[in-house]
This record gives structure tokens, C-alpha cells and sequence, in this order.
């Protein structure tokens, strides 16, 4: 018995090494690419430094000074009226699209191949092309319509273009996850739910779109993290910020301030931060929103 007892412990001992093993590269990676840039970040937040004189620590000053900044605010604010404006249409449009190329339509095939193109191209690359669609008196929108807009210069219609060209590079991304949950759903539980009567518009509400929770919790964080973060096509299409600071959300605004202007890392590491904050707040809001309205579960 004792020995049997020491094979046990010996052997689960192997596996532990075993398994620490195979976890190492990862943890590696985690460690050198996530967290020592965290801590990078978090140092630097107490620093001053312009990448080229000596670091001066400042302490909470660069905190303080950060939070008091209206400038600062005024990126968070506009941060918010961009998730705001592309998140629901953006969801919305993908549900729909899902929809219409999960029936079987004629040219569905090629149709799921466009909607997804934008989405692996380079988005600032797609930035410049929009800026010359946009451009205001030799863009290709407006010689379409035959008008002269100023899309991005006017400080009105800025945000709107942003927003729009936004949600057509990444509606292919929710499109394509959508599909993968209508996919998911028996199809038992459609026939059943017609065989009671149910019309498409009844099955699509209440047997679907409650199916479909753990797609749309998935496709809402992984698309208000990357909207928060949204940076490479505002910056291609309203640089420094947009006419009147109305594109001037916290990516570009931690950029400007880091490598333009002032050169301060240790400002632009503070706004770094609170932005990291805000995602996992809003992040764990959701999650627990979502916690008791899905099903994994689809038997």
C-alpha cells in the first residue's frame, strides 16, 4: 500500500513537470507581452520622460495632471459618442447580413468573401483609400453624387464618416461570427417551434436571437475593446485629432501626446491606464450582464 501510495505522488509529480513544461512557452509569452508591459506602463505612469533627456520620477503629478486636463476629457467623450455610434449599427448589420447568407441565397458564397475582405485588410490602408473617396472636390463620392462635402474637414460630419467607415471594415467580422452561432442552433428546435405555429419573424425572436447569446456577448466585448482602441483609420482619415478635436478619441490622443508635441510618456501612459481600466470595467459589466441571460447549452 505504501508503495502504491508513492507511485501515485510520483507519478502526478511527473505530470505537474510535464504540464509546466508544456505551459511554459505560453506563460513566457504572456508574461514577456502582457504583463512586463503592463508593469513598463505602470512605471512610466510616475515618471516624466520626453525619450531623449534624462526620466525625472513626478510620482501621482502626471495622474493629477491627466484628470484635471480638459483636453483629456474631451478624447474620453468623443471615445464614448464613437463606441456609441458604431457598436449597435455594427451588430445590428452583421446580425442581418448573417441572416440573409445563412438561407441559401443565390451568390451567398461569393457575397461572405466580400464582407470579410475589408475586414483583413490593413485598416490603415483602408483609411487612405476612404480619405480619397472623402476628399472633398476630387473624392469619388462626392464626383458620384455631383456634390462638393467637406466629410471630414467639417467638424459636424466628421465623426458621422469615421464612424461609418469603421463599421464597414468590421460589419464582416460580426457577420461572420453570427453565422457560426445561427449555424449552431438545432434545427430541431425551429422545426418543433414551427410545427406549434410559430411564423419566421417569431421563430427568429424568441428561438434564435436568445440562442444567439453567447455570440452576441462575444461579438459585444471583442467589439467595444477594439472601438475603444480604435486608432490606425481615425488617424488616415482626421490626423491630430479631426477639425476641432471631434475625432480626437483616447488612441490618437495617447499617441499625440507620447510621440508629438509634448513627448511625454509618462501622460501618455496615465490615459494608457485608464483606458486598460475602463475596458475591464465595462468588460466585466457586461459579463455579468450576459451571465444569466444565456444558454451554452443547445441540446
Amino acid at each position: 500500500m505504501p508503495n502504491s501510495r508513492a507511485q501515485r505522488s510520483s507519478r502526478s509529480l511527473r505530470h505537474a513537470r510535464l504540464a509546466s513544461l508544456l505551459l511554459a512557452p505560453s506563460l513566457f509569452g504572456l508574461s514577456a507581452f502582457l504583463l512586463l508591459p503592463i508593469l513598463v506602463v505602470i512605471w512610466l505612469s510616475l515618471n516624466r520622460w520626453d525619450l531623449l533627456g534624462p526620466m525625472r520620477f513626478v510620482g501621482l503629478a502626471n495622474y493629477a495632471d491627466v484628470l484635471t486636463d480638459p483636453t483629456f476629457g474631451n478624447s474620453m467623450w468623443r471615445t464614448v459618442i464613437f463606441v456609441v455610434s458604431v457598436i449597435p449599427l455594427q451588430s445590428a448589420l452583421g446580425l442581418f447580413m448573417a441572416v440573409l447568407l445563412t438561407r441559401g441565397l443565390p451568390a451567398s458564397g461569393l457575397f461572405r468573401v466580400i464582407y470579410v475582405i475589408p475586414w483583413i485588410c490593413a485598416p490603415l490602408a483602408l483609411g487612405v483609400v476612404w480619405k480619397w473617396i472623402l476628399a472633398p472636390y476630387d473624392g469619388a463620392l462626392n464626383n458620384l453624387l455631383g456634390v462638393s462635402v467637406e466629410w471630414l474637414s467639417n467638424p459636424a460630419l466628421a465623426m458621422p464618416a469615421v464612424a461609418g467607415v469603421t463599421i464597414w471594415s468590421q460589419v464582416g467580422y460580426t457577420t461572420l461570427f453570427f453565422m457560426a452561432g445561427l449555424a449552431g442552433i438545432p434545427d430541431q428546435l425551429v422545426e418543433a417551434a414551427q410545427l406549434d405555429g410559430a411564423d419566421g419573424w417569431q421563430v427568429f425572436w424568441q428561438i434564435k436571437v436568445p440562442l444567439l447569446g453567447p455570440t452576441l456577448f462575444f461579438v459585444l466585448v471583442t467589439g467595444v475593446i477594439s472601438a475603444f482602441q480604435a486608432f490606425d483609420q481615425i488617424y488616415a482619415l482626421t490626423p491630430n485629432g479631426g477639425p476641432q478635436g471631434t475625432t480626437d478619441v483616447i488612441a490618437s490622443r495617447i499617441y499625440l501626446e507620447a510621440f508629438q508635441g509634448g513627448f511625454n510618456l509618462g501622460r501618455a501612459s496615465v490615459m494608457a491606464l485608464v483606458l486598460f481600466v475602463i475596458l475591464v470595467v465595462v468588460t466585466v459589466v457586461q459579463q455579468r450582464f450576459f451571465a444569466e441571460r444565456i444558454t451554452y447549452d443547445l441540446t
